[in-house]
């Protein structure tokens, strides 16, 4: 048994060995610039790229959506669609299904 315990600790007396495994543990760990952090740092970046990629398409879904709204047609149909609005000369029928009606449950 003590011939085991020698042969597993028999690198460890080497100073420069020991010197290394030190210096290895410290930077990987308890540095300020350590393995952790720079993991930490490069998920984040990952993760503001794709905010970035996704606040682009919304930029340029918008892009679309103000040009649509540019023409008198587009407005029109906004109008008439979201606050249901009408023409003096005209009468507007609004078909409700039940599945789309609100309940007390839903609010």
């Amino acid at each position: 048994m003590a011939s085991n315990k020698n042969k597993y600790l028999k690198p460890f007396k080497n100073i420069f060995i020991l010197i290394l495994v030190v210096f290895a543990v410290w930077m990987l760990f308890f540095d300020a610039n350590s393995w952790l952090i720079h993991h930490e740092l490069n998920t984040e970046i990952e993760d503001l790229e794709n905010e970035k990629e996704y606040y682009i398409k919304e930029i340029e879904k918008d892009k679309k959506d103000l040009k649509k709204l540019s023409t008198d047609e587009g407005l029109e149909k906004f109008a008439r669609e979201e606050y249901y609005m009408k023409r003096d000369n005209e009468e507007i029928y609004i078909i409700e299904y039940e599945d789309s009606l609100k309940t007390k449950n839903d609010e």
